[in-house]
């Protein structure tokens, strides 16, 4: 196969561009991606370049096909770490397999059946404080109720208020410190001896004392939860030994950075589409009081609510959380007649895939009928809102579980009046939403 160069965008256009990119990249790689091709070499700097590509073939071969010779970026394996430790998320190589397997079992759909009610109960609750008749913001109640959906998740309900409200701000504080120095890695030093960082490091100290404090109880405690800290403390590894403190410490950090932003960014977006959707809220209204009527249980109902599911789905199509997935190759490689020399960092760009016209009919369109209840593989490789290959989310099923019951009971109990203003997205760590202000009326 010949051999094909990568189209480069120089690194004139990106200085040219660069305010705008800080505010908000997409449209400058999208435009690029509509010049120049679906795969392009960004110049970001003297020998410094990044491959964007929206090539879900390459990135099905990077993910998945070739997915040993490709390690996560910096970003993730050392930038992150130093807020959150080594657990799934930062981890790579052998220690990442090794918790993967000893983790993988908490996540099994049986098991996370036991932990619906702890679930139901923490939406219901954040669901409750949601203000009518006048406009609010509905991002702070997403994230309050992700952040406790986690919380419960993981420690029933032996956490006090105080412990739960610092390790939420220390968790966010954390996620805000690290946009700013990906952001403005100009100000590296000044964020370095300044302090900025030790003082986000301390309170990452602080949230694993009160962490450390949890786990010490419930140890002494003997009783069990059947929660998720349960399940972490019964894993065992094939030398039958159990995880250590730190790494356990490690493990329930990751499960707040990651188990709550995410889906509190997917659950503002989805009522955010159903404002301008008044229709599908009236469909998910009408499947709700059909499925309580007709289950017995919060599995079954969570199975019952198919258009919700797919009204889930077509939200994290249009607004995928994780926007975008990097990897580093560990060895040159080559695709289709690419070269990708040793090294290059890569970054695919999976809000650009799922919105590819040649993979999606009238793709910027609000269309939840698109996802097939018979063929679940219809969308591959073209959709991978949790990502892809054996580094998919493990908590992919714990997250569809509590959106669909979350959407449901929020439409089951509010109507959202319609709004026609175009929605408006904050591109950080994760694709978070701008400016989610919405009037919920109570339903009679």
């Amino acid at each position: 196969m010949a051999k094909k160069n990568i189209p480069k965008v120089s690194f004139l256009e990106f200085l040219k561009h660069a305010s705008n990119i800080l505010k908000n990249p997409l449209p400058f790689h999208h435009n690029n991606f509509e010049k120049v091709g679906d795969t392009f070499r960004l110049i970001i700097g003297p020998g410094k370049s990044v491959i964007f590509s929206r090539d879900a073939y390459l990135a099905e071969y990077v993910l998945q096909k070739n997915q040993k010779n490709y390690t996560k970026s910096p970003i993730q394996t050392k930038d992150l770490v130093k807020y959150v430790g080594r657990g799934l998320l930062t981890a790579e190589g052998d220690h990442w397999k090794k918790q993967r397997k000893l983790i993988q079992p908490a996540f099994h759909k049986k098991q996370l059946t036991l932990l619906l009610d702890s679930i139901h109960n923490a939406i219901l609750t954040e669901l409750d404080k949601i203000e009518t008749d006048k406009e609010i913001d509905i991002f702070p109640v997403f994230n309050d109720l992700a952040f406790q959906t986690v919380v419960k998740s993981l420690f029933s309900s032996a956490v006090g208020l105080k412990d739960i409200e610092r390790l939420q701000y220390i968790t966010e504080a954390a996620q805000k410190m690290l946009v700013r120095e990906l952001r403005q890695p100009f100000l590296s030093l000044w964020f370095k001896y300044g302090g900025e960082i030790k003082k986000h490091t301390d309170l990452t100290d602080e949230a694993r004392v009160i962490l450390k404090k949890l786990v010490q109880e419930r140890k002494e405690s003997g009783k069990r939860e059947e929660d998720l800290l349960d399940m972490l403390l019964d894993a065992r590894y094939e030398d039958g030994n159990e995880m250590d403190e730190e790494q356990l410490i490690d493990e329930i950090l990751i499960l707040f950075t990651a188990g709550h932003e995410t889906t509190s960014n997917a659950l503002t977006f989805a009522a955010q589409l159903l404002a301008r959707n008044p229709e599908s809220q009236q469909l998910i209204f009408n499947e709700v009081q059909q499925a309580k009527k007709e289950t017995h249980s919060l599995m079954e109902f969570i199975q019952a609510c198919n258009y919700t599911k797919k009204v889930v789905e077509e939200t994290m199509r249009l607004y995928p959380p994780a926007y975008f997935i990097d990897r580093i190759n560990l060895e040159d490689d080559e695709f289709e007649g690419v070269q990708i020399p040793k090294g290059s960092n890569l970054l695919f760009s999976f809000y650009e895939i799922h919105k590819h016209k040649s993979h999606w009919e009238d793709p910027e369109k609000f269309s939840p009928e698109r996802f097939s209840d018979s063929d679940p593989y219809l969308h591959t490789p073209f959709y991978a809102p949790f990502g892809a290959g054996p580094r998919k989310c493990i908590g992919n099923n714990f997250a569809m579980f509590e959106m669909i019951l979350a959407v449901a009971e929020m439409v089951g109990k509010y109507e959202i009046e319609e709004k026609t203003t175009p929605i408006e997205i904050l591109p950080l760590i994760t694709l978070k939403p701008k400016n989610a202000i919405l009037n919920f009326k109570k339903r009679v």
